[in-house]
């Protein structure tokens, strides 16, 4: 029997599709007896909406990269297009590349979780993982050198190597030796942690005028984190707490990308009054 489309692409084979519709009708009877959801293979039981298995993640991950691109977008638009640039056509800012690949690992960490929370395979999982897992460690190395205005490119590589070294290390243990679910959590709560510390300290030592945006920021993404951290079933078969946090980073990103364009603007601002 020919499937419909939508089962197809999805990937929704006869065996899934049954496992699925009988989690279903457990949930209903446990449901009528008074019982609470409890997870399947791990996962709790969502409601699926056109083979997207959990929709809610889906929607706010795809809202979180269009923020992102967004965010790049007005970021590069103000570089080049309305502040002062060198006789090279370079930004004064020095930042601006170590931004721009932020960008790109931002929109994608949130396209591969999009399709990840769309579908759940060992391909989506591991991409998911991964990119997240990147996204984490290169903003940590972004961290330390804003944060302590690291601008020699030698200086750079020495902060960067070690980090890069152990976040390529991990990503090709997770795809290639063990998907440890409980070791990945625990590097990328490291990782988001001292990062937060760092901006968190900056901002209380700088004299930014956007530090204020910097502030809610960290102790946003703090808050988020334990969304992260703290697991309950999701309402309704919709909204857990993986979904929750996801959608508390949308308002977050936008508010993180207007401090980067301020830092952009006061940082050219202070390199051309050096330059007179």
């Amino acid at each position: 029997m020919q499937e419909p489309l939508y089962l197809q692409w999805k990937k929704w084979d006869c065996l899934s599709d049954c496992r699925y519709n009988c989690m279903v009708d457990r949930e209903i009877k446990r449901d009528a007896l008074g019982h609470g959801p409890v997870k399947y293979h791990g996962k709790w039981p969502f409601i699926r909406v056109y083979g997207i298995q959990e929709p809610a993640s889906v929607a706010f991950s795809v809202l979180n990269l269009a923020m992102h691109f967004h965010g790049w977008l007005s970021f590069f638009i103000l570089l080049y297009y309305k502040l002062p640039l060198k006789q090279t056509k370079k930004a004064y800012y020095e930042f601006s590349p170590l931004w721009h690949i932020y960008g790109f690992l931002s929109m994608n960490s949130w396209f591969w979780s999009a399709v990840f929370h769309s579908r759940d395979v060992d391909l989506t999982e591991k991409f998911d993982y991964s990119s997240a897992v990147a996204l984490l460690g290169f903003s940590l190395i972004l961290a330390i050198l804003r944060s302590f205005n690291v601008r020699d490119e030698a200086a750079r590589v020495m902060v960067a190597a070690p980090l890069l070294a152990f976040v390529t290390t991990h990503i090709l243990y997770l795809n290639f030796y063990k998907l440890d679910y409980g070791w990945n959590m625990k590097v990328c709560v490291v990782m988001a942690v001292a990062q937060l510390l760092i901006w968190a300290t900056w901002a209380g030592i700088t004299r930014h005028p956007s530090r204020w945006k910097l502030w809610v920021v960290v102790f946003g993404g703090a808050l988020a984190m334990l969304l992260e951290i703290y697991d309950f079933p999701p309402y309704y078969g919709f909204l857990d707490a993986h979904a929750i946090w996801h959608a508390t980073t949308i308002p977050l990103t936008y508010i993180w990308w207007s401090f980067i364009r301020d830092d952009a603007e006061f940082q050219t601002a202070n390199m051309l009054k050096k330059a007179k």
